[in-house]
């Protein structure tokens, strides 16, 4: 299966379910609405992007909610958080394969994050440790980047 497959929404919603009980949460409406319009997005999104999706989904979602289960749906292993130095979080649904490593190349004029599989991280990783005597716990690798089509014609096919 190609990497950028979602994991089954059935599984992922019992994930987050289970996770909820294990947390002694209740699966309220508006907290399945809010994995609902996550689950939905094939891109990154912000929890004020989040916050829109949802109450599409159900109008009574509130933004104290969604910053509410952000933490439980990350907590859950059905989002990661991906932070790219704006000060804002991004996130993302996991996918099959997101248990490799990838590199996050992130467009200053689309305004994009785009993720690579870097399975040379681990290696890199596990070498600059191991000779300063530690073991790597965790490594990201960050580009920023321009649009080469939006320096030469001013608009990018990408941009939303």
């Amino acid at each position: 299966m190609e990497n950028s497959r979602r994991v089954s929404i059935t599984a992922a919603r019992e994930k987050f379910r289970s996770f909820l009980a294990l947390q002694g949460h209740r699966a309220t409406n508006q907290r399945l609405a809010i994995f609902a319009a996550a689950y939905a997005q094939a891109e990154h999104f912000t929890a004020e992007q989040l916050l829109d999706y949802a109450r599409k989904i159900d109008d009574s979602v509130s933004r104290a909610t969604v910053y509410r289960t952000l933490p439980i749906l990350t907590g859950s292993a059905v989002l990661r958080e991906v932070d790219i130095g704006s000060g804002e979080k991004f996130y993302r649904t996991y996918r099959e394969g997101d248990g490799t490593q990838v590199a996050q190349v992130v467009c200053l004029d689309c305004d994009r994050i785009f993720e690579i599989s870097a399975p040379f991280m681990s290696w890199y990783g596990s070498t600059v440790s191991s000779k300063l005597g530690l073991t790597p716990v965790s490594q990201r690798l960050q580009v920023s980047a321009h649009c080469d089509a939006f320096r030469k014609t001013g608009t990018c096919p990408r941009r939303n």
